[in-house]
């Protein structure tokens, strides 16, 4: 399940991402996967559901339950550091560790660009290649780049 790419960011798997929780037997010994997604209204759950199901089922579990789970939330410290690192590698830069309930707001210079490591970024547009992400602009390199929303 933890390596099932995520459709809106192939280059990770939804366990680095930290949608997937727990994977059991539910109250009546059917197998359940529990996922959290990123925000409400995620355009990839329908796809995720399915690709979590197809697994289910070539384990031997065609009878498999994915269970939605939003409380508690997602927040931007369920992605792994392997995530973190992989977000990097392919010009993302990783979120900002969660403050403590609500989405973080991006501030000059709080984001590193992923090409230059410069933090005079600053954000460029709230509406990016996805609904989690938005893009940011640095100020030294000139580029522009996603940048995943918190929520």
């Amino acid at each position: 399940m933890e390596a099932l790419p995520d459709p809106e960011l192939p280059v990770i798997g939804l366990g680095d991402l930290g949608v997937v929780g727990s994977v059991g037997p539910g109250p009546d010994g059917v197998v359940e996967v529990e996922i959290t997604p990123t925000y409400l209204g995620c355009p990839a759950l329908p796809a995720i559901t399915a690709a979590v199901q197809e697994v289910l089922a070539a384990c031997g579990h065609p009878d498999g339950r994915v269970r939605q789970v939003l409380s508690p939330p997602w927040t931007t410290d369920r992605i792994t550091p392997e995530g973190r690192r992989t977000l990097a590698a392919h010009g993302i830069a990783p979120p900002l560790p969660a403050t403590g309930g609500g989405p973080v707001a991006v501030e000059l210079g709080a984001v590193a660009c992923p090409h230059c490591g410069s933090r005079a970024t600053r954000p460029h547009s709230p509406f990016g290649p996805s609904r989690c992400q938005s893009v940011l602009w640095c100020t030294a390199c000139r580029e522009p780049f996603p940048h995943l929303t918190a929520l």
